[in-house]
Order: structure tokens, then C-alpha cells, then sequence
């Protein structure tokens, strides 16, 4: 909480960011509507004088914020942090001074939401590990997904990864069990995917409209009436596996959303992502991998696919 107007600098690595961006990151504990409120009712000055939530901020300038009272949000915040990251810290995958990437577990949403109390964004301020600036989430993966995550541990980092991912110079690979197996056995899926909303539901579905999506897909193996896919996706729309793996007649295991009792409703979505490979700020490229979480490695070992992680280190 602050209880008296703060004039802050902008730093060399925010230059050009929006004045609403910069006040989220500034203020985590704030919902972003009352941050868009208080520019909007002139609490917030950049260099004495109103502004817009689109201006571009330039270094060096000067953004006073105003006294804020509102506390509920970062207590909740602070203690999930306090609960969870010391597990998450031991989940890191790899750490530099731009980079740092975790297994992230089944159940752990990157954002909040409604109904969702624990999440990697109200954490981020305990997992600086003695940097300044507070890592930024760069892209995301659905609440039950597992895999690697990776962060920014600086504007200039994660200024690098959008324009990575924008080019399609990132490479994301993942594993998903699904039920039945294609034809053909390796191919490419590619149409639109828009949201809608259906009892109260939001989804993803095909579409002739909305936003295109295209994944390549293998088949690494078959037994007992499950796959094992593998799926590179191109494009990185919500939900964008789940629905391409229902639209080709197999469902991922676990997931009631987009396959229904057939897909084994109630049990642990059975997607990992299993690599990401992107260029660092030095022009090497890094690899990262995530081991198989126990949920997806016992499914594998009943249906008689080999160990993947076993295989590896034997």
C-alpha cells in the first residue's frame, strides 16, 4: 500500500512501454481496472501533466503515483508466495541473469481468475532472486498443463522473447496421450479457432472466423487404445492443442472440456510440455526440457510405452 504520492523514473528498459503496462508491473497487487481508473481520473501524472493509459513512456521520465488504499488483493498474493514458492523454486529447470525457466506442475495457474487464489503471477515478486526487477511471464500454459515455463528476469529479456515468438524463432514441443490415434498417424492441423461462451462455459472451437491456429502432430506410439502425440504448435492460441487433438477424433486423456467422458473425464489432463527451444540475448540457443510429471509417466508405463526419462539416465 502506498500512502503518500511516489514520483518513480522511468528506467532505459521500460522506454516505450504503455503508461498502463508500466503501472501494472509497478503495482502487482492492483486489479488492472482500477489502474486504468486512476489514469483515467488524472491521479496519475507523467511529468506533471495527465496522460493517456496508451502513452508511450520515454527513459527518464517522471510518473507520479498516487496514495493507494486498496490492500486485498496483495495480502492473498503475498501469502500464497509465501506457502508455494520455496516448492516452486525447487522445480527451476534453469536460471541465468535473463532467463529463468520451471517445471511448472499440474493445478498451478499462471494467472488469476475467478475462483483461482494461487498463481505463478502473485509469486513473481518472490522469485527475483536478488534482481531488480520483478520476472515477467513472456507466454503461458493452461492450469493443468505441465512443463516448462519460462520467465524474464528483465524488460529487455522479455522485449527479446516477444519478438523470438513473434518471428517463430521459438520451438515448442510437446507430449500429449490421447485416445485412439490418428490418420494419418503424422500430419498438420491448421483452420481458425474462436471463443464463445455456451452455458455459462467459455471454449474454443473451430472456425471459419476468428484466429488461425496450426499445429504439426507425430505419432511416437500406439497401445491399448492410446497415443502418444507429439505436437508442435506454430501458432499459440488458447486451448489451441486440446481443440486440434478433439478435431482430429482424439482427445487428450483427462480433458472433460473439449472430449468428454470418452476422453476420461475427471482425471489429470495428460499434456506436457516437454521442450522450448528459443535464441538467448548472447545468440545461443536454449535448450530447455521438462521430465515427465509422475501423473503422465505411470499412464505411460500402463499403456507400455517406454520411459522416456528412464531411457535417458540409464
Amino acid at each position: 500500500m502506498r500512502s503518500n504520492p511516489t514520483p518513480e523514473t522511468v528506467r532505459p528498459d521500460d522506454d516505450g512501454i504503455r503508461l498502463d503496462r508500466w503501472l501494472r508491473e509497478q503495482l502487482p497487487e492492483l486489479p488492472f481496472g482500477l489502474i486504468q481508473r486512476l489514469i483515467r481520473t488524472g491521479q496519475v501524472r507523467v511529468d506533471g501533466h495527465r496522460a493517456r493509459a496508451h502513452l508511450r513512456l520515454a527513459a527518464g521520465q517522471m510518473v507520479r503515483i498516487p496514495p493507494v488504499q486498496h490492500q486485498a488483493r496483495k495480502e492473498p498474493a503475498r501469502a500464497s508466495a509465501g506457502r508455494h514458492v520455496a516448492a516452486l523454486t525447487d522445480r527451476i529447470l534453469y536460471k541465468d541473469d535473463h532467463f529463468i525457466a520451471f517445471d511448472k506442475p499440474a493445478g498451478l495457474a499462471v494467472q488469476g481468475g475467478s475462483g483461482i487464489s494461487r498463481h505463478l503471477d502473485g509469486m513473481l515478486d518472490a522469485l527475483r532472486f536478488g534482481a531488480d526487477e520483478r520476472p515477467r511471464l513472456v507466454h503461458r500454459l493452461d492450469r493443468d498443463t505441465t512443463g516448462v515455463l519460462l520467465l524474464a528476469r528483465s524488460r529487455r529479456a522479455a522485449q527479446h522473447c516477444a519478438q523470438v515468438f513473434r518471428e517463430g524463432r521459438a520451438s515448442k514441443i510437446y507430449w500429449a496421450l490421447v485416445v485412439g490415434a490418428p490418420s494419418p498417424r503424422t500430419g498438420k492441423i491448421s483452420g481458425h479457432l474462436r471463443k464463445i461462451t455456451a452455458g455459462g462455459e467459455r471454449r474454443m472451437i473451430g472456425s471459419l472466423t476468428g484466429r488461425a491456429a496450426t499445429t504439426h502432430y507425430s505419432t511416437r506410439g500406439f497401445s491399448d487404445g492410446t497415443a502418444w502425440l507429439e505436437l508442435r504448435p506454430v501458432t499459440g492460441r488458447t486451448h489451441q492443442l486440446r481443440v486440434h487433438c478433439a478435431m482430429i477424433g482424439c482427445p487428450i486423456h483427462g480433458d472433460s472440456k473439449y472430449g468428454g467422458a470418452r476422453a476420461e473425464a475427471g482425471g489429470q489432463l495428460q499434456l506436457h510440455a516437454r521442450e522450448l527451444t528459443v535464441p538467448d540475448l548472447e545468440g545461443y540457443t536454449l535448450r530447455l526440457e521438462a521430465p515427465l510429471p509422475e501423473t503422465m509417466r505411470s499412464r505411460f508405463v500402463r499403456s507400455g510405452f517406454r520411459d522416456p526419462d528412464a531411457a535417458e539416465t540409464a
